[in-house]
């Protein structure tokens, strides 16, 4: 069988591979791919960009059996709703499924309406209310824009002026409520955060590895917030206890939930978790899709055929079916181009790819291509150095080593991916 892979990102090469890997499947195409799945065995790279729907489902219904999305801006388009509607299997949310990542504001009332644990929140449109609500919670307090392209996202204000800031900037050419902008302020959560991911099909819940990102720049966590700069799994803070209470307290309430009110919810659910010193957990925010850089420790991990799976979702079958794990911790760590998450140069010839092919791992690559045979930079995000090892602090060293035989002109990575579950293991 062929299977079609939509996105570009290092999330994308790891599903790509995982996917490869199964024996009944000949090719693997991506859309539009990068460097890693030009090159990949069994992998080859389509011309499509994400959001050209129509032409993707003329490609997938001329050349494959499944269609495998992996980012959101496709999703919370429709992709899913028009493969459904010209009978082409995909495996993701509809649009009405995907607002749970597609607009804050969707989701924060949700939770609210479910009784589902999460921040104390209030969303505005206008600045002068959100000001006085902010004056009346306090600093620290979290501001996030509602939509998905807002460059600035999430800003965690530790003082009131800085809140008011990101408030101002974010409903700027706003005062009159035009809701083309909005934001959800809510209650700064103290914890550990985890990323609690799942395959849904409709009804039944088949959990992956849990595994935690690092989403600041710098290390300690330090430094703007990125799209991930590394990540590992499994995540020790969530015990079988906390395991347990998210399933209960979030997983099934919001499945069944979406199920209720008419959003029936397919695909990978990605619970952006905070879990408190007693373990209880609350929702910092759902995506509708697998996490990156997440993805590539928990693929290499991940024993069973990902098609499989994916096909028993699709069948309303994920009761019948278990995922096996390779016990070990895995930990990846993302390389990425000088100046990120700011502006940043591309086109940089990447050297040491062959070198680190010949160690135990895997180089995920993200924001590469090809340019006269050479894998060049074309992101931010540039690669993932994913590697296995018998503790956490194994895995680092190897996902370290595979990184220090990679390098480009302005290349850097942080020194201490997964220092919070090394910092467990040496109590």
């Amino acid at each position: 069988m062929n299977v079609l892979i939509i996105g570009s990102g290092g999330r994308e090469h790891a599903l790509a591979w995982k996917v490869a890997q199964d024996t009944r499947v000949t090719k693997v195409y991506v859309a539009p791919g990068n460097a890693g799945t030009a090159t990949e065995a069994k992998c080859e790279n389509v011309a499509l960009d994400v959001l050209a729907l129509e032409q993707l489902a003329d490609f997938a219904a001329a050349h494959v059996e499944l269609t495998i999305v992996g980012p959101e801006a496709p999703l919370v388009a429709g992709v899913v709703d028009l493969f459904r509607s010209r009978g082409l299997p995909c495996f993701g949310p509809t649009a009405g499924a995907a607002q749970l990542e597609g607009s804050k504001a969707f989701t924060k009332d949700f939770l609210a309406r479910h009784q589902i644990p999460t921040a104390a929140y209030a969303n505005f449109t206008e600045v002068e209310p959100a000001l006085a609500y902010l004056r009346e919670q306090g600093a620290p307090i979290v501001i996030k824009a509602d939509g998905l392209a807002a460059g600035k996202g999430v800003i965690v204000a530790m003082t009131l002026a800085e809140a008011e800031e990101a408030v101002r900037d974010m409903l700027s050419g706003n005062a009159f409520g035009d809701a083309g902008a909005r934001v959800v302020i809510e209650e700064f959560l103290d914890g550990e955060e985890a990323s609690f991911i799942v395959m849904v099909d409709g009804k039944n819940v088949l959990p992956m590895a849990t595994s935690q990102d690092h989403k600041r720049v710098g290390d300690g966590d330090s430094g703007p917030n990125t799209g991930g700069m590394g990540a590992y799994s499994p995540a020790p803070v969530v015990t079988p206890e906390v395991h347990a209470r998210v399933m209960r307290e979030i997983i099934e309430p919001t499945v069944a939930g979406m199920a209720s009110e008419g959003n029936v919810y397919t695909g990978f659910l990605y619970a952006g978790l905070m879990i408190d010193q007693s373990g209880a957990p609350k929702v910092i925010e759902f995506n509708c899709r697998f996490g990156d850089p997440e993805t590539q420790p928990v693929m290499l991990r991940l024993q069973s055929s990902l098609v499989l799976l994916v096909e028993a979702a699709l069948a309303e079958a994920l009761d019948k079916i278990e995922a096996c794990w390779d016990p070990r911790p895995s930990l990846g760590i993302v390389l990425a181009a000088g100046g990120y998450p700011g502006d940043y140069a591309k086109g940089d010839v990447i050297a040491g790819l062959d070198a680190a092919a010949t160690l135990p791992g895997k180089v995920f690559q993200a924001g590469t291509a090809l340019r006269d045979g050479q894998v060049v930079t074309a992101g931010g995000r540039v690669l993932c150095a994913t590697a296995l090892g018998e503790t956490v602090s194994a895995a680092q060293q190897n996902a370290y080593a595979l990184a220090q035989e990679v390098s480009w002109n302005g290349c850097f990575y942080r020194s201490d991916i997964g220092y919070r579950a090394i910092a467990r293991e040496r109590q």
